[in-house]
């Protein structure tokens, strides 16, 4: 990989949050559309957007997502969106029932994990997450170090 170069998740993602698996252990995942300008479209198909803190709340039975950037665009001068503005999640009713009943639960929450697009709409992913423990941190850090070893021991083996 180039220096400098962005790594993302998966190919055909706009952003994702990397740090939320560390931070964050994930037990359920969903797929959500997103309600955007004009701009903030054209921003995303540009890239750099950032998830890093964002998360969802509720307000008046609707789903909302906070703190995540979306650059302005350039082109657009004076039209342009604000980059940190509150984004309505679109899902069913009763999906956001059942998502806001177990967020009631004590330690969890709503975290989005990547930005993409399907078929030409953009999508977001959010994770119903539980907050992990420092130990729980150290022991993703020493089995992904393992994984690491292994495959390394492994690619010496074929050479």
């Amino acid at each position: 990989m180039a220096k400098g170069a962005k790594r993302k998740a998966a190919p055909g993602d706009v952003a994702s949050n990397r740090q939320a698996s560390y931070r964050y252990a994930f037990l359920d995942k969903l797929e959500a559309g997103m309600v955007l300008q004009g701009t903030e479209v054209k921003s995303l198909r540009t890239g750099g957007a950032q998830l890093k803190d964002g998360y969802a709340s509720f307000q008046n039975g609707e789903l909302w997502l906070h703190n995540i950037h979306i650059p302005p665009y350039p082109p657009a001068a004076h039209d342009n969106h604000e980059p940190e503005r509150p984004r309505k999640l679109l899902l069913k009713h009763s999906e956001i029932a059942k998502l806001e009943a177990r967020v009631a639960e004590r330690g969890l929450t709503l975290v989005p994990t990547r930005i993409y697009f399907s078929n030409r709409r953009a999508k977001v992913e959010i994770a119903l997450a539980r907050g992990k423990d420092q130990y729980d941190k150290r022991q993703s850090l020493k089995e992904k170090d393992s994984k690491r070893e292994m495959s390394r021991a492994l690619r010496e083996v074929n050479r």
